[in-house]
């Protein structure tokens, strides 16, 4: 028997929602943009579902990636066509007190929508309490984080969260061996790649065009060639194979196979002086032989 929700209950329809989505995403994604939604039921329209979210940059969020497929849910759960509509607000419960809001927070809650001059009174707020995050807890430091985070236009752009894995030891011992070419090189083919050292997961292989990777580090097709020849790169950063296929018109480079190590090794000299030797065998057996090499 399929369930049937009356309109009233919303906070019963939403915790239906909600397990649909877990096992549809990851739980990183889970947590960081469907969970801290506050549902806010039909509101007088009923037709038209409404939940609040943080900020403008999760506003965007759900409403490119999650929108339809919520309203898919509820609407079959409400046994008609239902719109989601996403407000922006600052104030939400706790994980354990999360609801729906009183008939005067709603009024509030339109009153904050992402215009410049509340993101800026929402920005002076932070900066007026730097130590606000201390108090909160472990539960809300995250959403406080990202707050902060998007808290601008610029910083919606920019997304300060994302970066690429680079540690100062690799800045300064490794750039004077490598060049600038083959660091930007590295970088690039670490950045379309995974790593999350803490739980070991990695994603380390990918396959790509000679001139896309060029592009993407800004150096010429020529340049490119030149640093995946470096031996310090072959050894210590980056192996590849050359993919061919059978054409009409004989053999012919169809891309490139790399393997990117994600982890910075010791230098040759801090090797030999404190004794730390870096393995030859951390890619794949099949990076083995780059025999099959591109003609400078």
């Amino acid at each position: 028997m399929e369930p049937k929700i009356d309109s009233s209950d919303h906070k019963e329809a939403w915790q239906m929602v909600l397990g649909q989505l877990r096992p549809e995403m990851n739980r990183a994604d889970f947590k960081t943009w469907v969970d801290p939604i506050v549902p806010l039921g039909f509101n007088g329209n009923p037709d038209k579902f409404r939940i609040a979210v943080m900020n403008d940059f999760n506003k965007k969020f759900i409403n490119s990636r999650l929108n339809s497929r919520i309203s898919r849910l509820l609407s079959g759960l409400y046994k008609r066509d239902v719109e989601v509509e996403v407000i922006v607000s600052n104030q939400f419960a706790d994980n354990d007190t999360k609801g729906s809001y009183s008939p005067s927070e709603q009024v509030e809650q339109e009153d904050v929508s992402p215009t410049p001059s509340n993101r800026k009174k929402q920005n002076r707020v932070n900066q007026e309490d730097p130590g606000l995050e201390e108090n909160l807890p472990a539960s809300s430091k995250r959403k406080f984080m990202l707050q902060r985070a998007y808290g601008n236009e610029r910083a919606n752009i920019i997304q300060p969260d994302k970066g690429i894995y680079v540690t100062t030891y690799f800045l300064e011992n490794w750039l004077p061996l490598l060049g600038h070419s083959a660091l930007i090189v590295i970088m690039m083919t670490r950045k379309v790649c995974y790593w999350n050292p803490y739980t070991g997961e990695k994603r380390d292989i990918l396959e790509t065009e000679m001139g896309e990777l060029a592009k993407q580090a800004c150096v010429s097709v020529r340049t490119l060639k030149t640093v995946l020849k470096n031996e310090l790169v072959k050894r210590y950063f980056i192996r590849y194979t050359v993919r061919r296929v059978m054409t009409p018109n004989g053999i012919r480079t169809a891309g490139i196979r790399l393997q990117v190590r994600m982890d910075d090794p010791v230098i040759p000299d801090h090797q030999e002086i404190r004794g730390i030797y870096e393995s030859d065998t951390w890619f794949s057996p099949e990076f083995e032989d780059e025999s099959e090499d591109y003609e400078l």
